[in-house]
């Protein structure tokens, strides 16, 4: 049962990266010929997770009716419990892509005659190019196929490992089917394969762009896409996990030996920096430092949009991932605050007022916990006027937090990407408690491009910043500029160099930093709310200095690390143009 328990505790920690399915994957080692060594479940019930073990647990219980010691028999109970195995592969799913259904789960798993043709995979990432790769491998996709990135890549890993493995059906060399099939992959990936034959393979993409860890002892070989799940479920210390470095791939023989063999020479390191922002969990000590440097970074900015006057000004964030940033902003503002009182003090020289002293050194920061996430909506809400209405529950106020018509209310979270929820929910629900003005901090910077890397935000229409820009292209009479940029782009899908130039950066050119930002504040302000609306984003540099690491910022710059990065902004921008609602690979 070791290993079932491992692979729980290993998905729990890692929920954040799963809402809408989960599934497992297991080979046994050493069958009889005739018993099946390859089982797989997937659920996408509300609670996957728990699904998924809870139907485990059910078959052990059931055996445990006529065998009460069956626990005490390995041997036996692999035997009859289809999910005890050696391997096991564990898998929780974010889509972005296809519909939610539970066929969409990962992993997806290729049964052949062959023990070691049989492949369970699974993985973290987005694929730009799977047109392309069923097109090397001569499939003609169906429809469920053409919706998954997943089967993509399937394809072509199955492919390679056919013909790699005619002379020796049973002896896979698994690094020449990588080499073969890793250079044919246009995107930001983090898989992992467990074959029949109890071969097992963790890859990482060139770039870095998704993250990749493992642990190893004695007992155990692990791999995750987050450092603190290996760490809390195997109870180890930080150096004991190590990276996957970009290009390189953990290879595990079935008799327990393994090695890191480079797959693809290492390009520039292009880790994803809204791993380290929003979508990692922030137990791991290194996320946590860096969203405390986000906040932190941001509180120079605040203090000059407020003019350094703190006894009017309220601090609070829009729960839960913004709360650390939160903790950040809050150490910027005090430090300033504290050097101010030691000026002030030092001013009075040696005439010295107890009571005003007492007073000076008392002053603190302000802050409240304003927000407070109430209710997950779900989608039976369909018609449209009681979504918004709905919507604008999703957060509820603390009340009496506020002096009416005196306190500015500083407000942190962690990413603006559409605006929506700002417009119809946050503002309008701070607008109750009264404050003079309201200032909405983004630890990121502005999301002007799409991303398709593995965090899929692909349609440009749905981007706050993207709006702003078109607004001031209308104001300035500079609507001329988008029909140039769509021309460009027809122009370049015609001669097929789509790839080489990322056009839309071109929509953003005329306008400052600054000004993009206002024009937000003026489109998230709802039309009935009188209060002053600001929002202050992370500048680029800051967040590089925040995290040094993850310097992948496709999202905010359009520095694509993929030719396909260009290809599917500039595709996202001809949608946009064309009215046409979907994604842009």
């Amino acid at each position: 049962m070791y290993g079932l328990n491992k692979l729980y505790l290993l998905m729990e920690k890692q929920h954040n990266r799963g809402q809408d399915g989960a599934g497992i994957a297991t080979i046994k080692l050493h069958t009889e010929p005739g018993y099946p060594f390859m089982h797989r479940i997937r659920s996408n019930a509300p609670q996957p997770i728990a699904d998924l073990f809870s139907q485990i647990g059910k078959e052990i219980a059931e055996l445990e009716k006529y065998q009460p010691d069956i626990k005490n028999h390995p041997g036996l109970l692999k035997g009859h419990v289809n999910f005890l195995g050696e391997l096991l592969l564990g898998h929780l799913r974010y889509g972005t892509q296809g519909r939610n259904n539970v066929e969409f789960c990962h992993p997806f798993i290729k049964r052949d005659t062959i023990p070691a043709r049989n492949l369970a995979l699974a993985g973290n990432f987005n694929l730009v190019n799977t047109d392309e790769l069923f097109g090397l491998v001569n499939i003609d996709p169906g429809e469920f196929q053409r919706q998954s990135d997943l089967a993509a890549m399937m394809e072509v890993l199955h492919h390679f490992i056919v013909r790699s493995d005619e002379a020796l059906p049973h002896q896979i060399d698994i690094v020449k089917v990588l080499k073969k099939a890793v250079p044919l992959f246009d995107g930001g990936f983090h898989f992992g394969g467990i074959m029949g034959n109890g071969d097992a393979f963790v890859m990482r993409d060139a770039h870095g762009i998704r993250p990749s860890y493992y642990y190893v002892n004695e007992d155990v070989i692990v791999a995750a896409s987050e450092r603190a799940a290996i760490r809390t479920a195997f109870n180890v210390g930080e150096n004991e996990v190590r990276e996957l470095m970009p290009g390189t791939a953990l290879i595990v023989k079935n008799d327990g030996q393994y090695s890191i063999e480079e797959i693809v020479p290492a390009k520039e390191r292009k880790a994803c920096s809204f791993e380290r922002i929003y979508f990692s969990r922030g137990s791991d000590e290194k996320i946590y430092q860096e969203r405390i440097a986000l906040g932190r970074y941001l509180s120079e900015p605040v203090l000059k949009a407020i003019n350094y006057d703190l006894r009017n000004t309220i601090f609070s964030f829009i729960p839960n991932t913004a709360e650390t940033a939160f903790y950040g902003l809050l150490k910027g503002a005090g430090d300033y605050l504290e050097k101010i009182k030691v000026e002030r003090i030092l001013s009075w020289g040696n005439n010295i007022d107890p009571e005003k002293l007492q007073e000076m050194i008392s002053r603190k920061i302000r802050f409240e916990k304003i927000a407070i996430k109430d209710v997950k909506l779900r989608t039976f809400i369909t018609e449209d006027n009681n979504r918004n209405e709905m919507v604008q529950h999703v957060y509820d106020i603390t009340y009496g937090t506020v002096r009416k018509g005196e306190d500015t209310l500083v407000v942190i979270d962690d990413s603006i990407v559409r605006g929506t929820t700002l417009k119809e929910s946050i503002v309008r629900m701070l607008s109750r408690l009264g404050p003079k003005r309201i200032i909405i901090l983004s630890s990121a910077p502005q999301i002007r491009y799409p991303d398709c890397y593995g965090i899929d935000m692909s349609k440009l229409g749905d981007f706050i910043a993207f709006k702003a820009a078109i607004e001031l292209l209308r104001e300035r009479n500079q609507l001329d500029l988008l029909t140039e940029t769509l021309e460009l782009c027809k122009e370049r899908h015609r001669n097929g160099l789509l790839h080489e130039e990322n056009l839309v950066r071109r929509i953003y050119k005329p306008f400052s930093h600054e000004e993009i930002s206002a024009k937000i504040a003026q489109l998230i302000t709802p039309s009935e709310i009188d209060v002053k609306i600001d929002v202050i984003y992370q500048t680029i540099e800051s967040l590089h200095m925040a995290c040094p690491n993850n310097k992948g910022d496709w999202y905010f710059t359009g520095n694509y690390p993929t030719p396909g990065g260009n290809r599917v902004c500039n595709r996202a921008f001809m949608n946009f143009m064309e009215g046409k609602n979907v994604r842009g690979y």
